[in-house]
C-alpha cells in the first residue's frame, strides 16, 4: 500500500531514508533549507522543496499534516530539530519520527511527543560491534534493552539436523523466525525443516539466551 512520507533535513541520513522510501514506491516530499541538497534529491523524491522546517507557515502551506509519516532528520542543529518536531505535533501530524543526536536530545523529544526516536550512529555502532566480536553473527537488531534479533551462520555443528532434533527453544529459550538459504528465505520454518551448513538463521530471544546459543549452539 502506497503511503505519503515527508523527510525534513537532507543530510546523509535524511537523503538515505528519502531514497529508500521512493525506491519502495511511496510518495515522498523532500524538504531542506539548502537548495543544493534539494536539487540533488529531485530524482529520488516525488517532490523536493526548499523550505524551513521550523517555519510554521511553510509547513502548513505544504499540507504537512496530511502525510502519513514525517521524518525529522535535521543534522547538528538540535534546537531546530526540537522546534520542528514540536510544530509538527501541534499541526496534527500523527507519526513523527526524529533522528536524535544524544540522550539529552532524546529526552526533550520524548517530552514534546515524538512518536519514534532513532539513533542511526548508535544503532550502526552496536551492529558493527556485534560483527566484530563473532564471525557467526551476520546481522543484529536490538529490539529493547533485553531482547534482540540476530542472524547467525549455521556451522557443521548443527548441519543436516532438523529444527525438532535441535530443539533450540527448549535448550536455549530462542525462537527461529526464518532460515536464509542463498537468495531464498524460509519464513516460519517447520519443525521438520533441515538446516544446512552456511544457512543463516534468523533468531529472536533474550540477549543472554542468544549469546549462549551463539557460543554453544551453532
Amino acid at each position: 500500500m502506497k503511503k505519503q512520507f515527508s523527510v525534513i533535513g537532507l543530510g546523509r541520513f535524511g537523503s538515505s531514508v528519502c531514497k529508500e522510501l521512493y525506491k519502495l514506491g511511496h510518495e515522498v516530499l523532500a524538504i531542506d533549507i539548502n537548495d543544493d541538497k534539494v536539487s540533488e534529491m529531485t530524482r529520488y523524491a516525488t517532490h523536493s522543496v526548499i523550505a524551513d522546517g521550523t517555519d510554521e507557515k511553510s509547513l502548513q502551506s505544504l499540507g504537512i499534516r496530511n502525510f502519513d509519516y514525517v521524518v525529522v532528520a535535521i543534522g547538528d542543529n538540535i534546537q531546530s530539530s526540537i522546534l520542528c518536531t514540536l510544530l509538527l505535533k501541534e499541526l496534527g501530524v500523527k507519526n513523527v519520527w526524529v533522528k536524535a543526536q544524544n540522550e539529552y536530545h532524546q529526552r526533550v523529544l520524548e517530552k514534546i511527543g515524538a512518536d519514534r526516536i532513532v539513533h542511526p550512529e548508535q544503532d550502526m555502532g552496536i551492529r558493527i560491534a556485534q560483527h566484530l566480536v563473532s564471525e557467526k553473527i551476520v546481522d543484529y537488531i536490538e529490539l529493547s534493552p533485553d531482547y534482540s534479533i540476530v542472524e547467525l551462520l549455521a556451522t557443521e555443528k548443527i548441519a543436516n539436523q532438523t529444527l525438532v532434533e535441535l530443539d533450540i527453544r527448549a535448550k536455549y529459550g530462542c525462537t527461529i523466525l526464518g532460515i536464509k538459504q542463498g537468495e531464498d528465505i524460509n519464513i516460519a520454518p517447520k519443525p521438520t525443516d533441515e538446516i544446512k551448513k552456511g544457512d543463516i538463521l534468523i533468531v529472536i530471544g533474550h540477549k543472554n539466551d542468544l549469546k549462549r546459543f551463539e557460543s554453544e549452539g551453532v
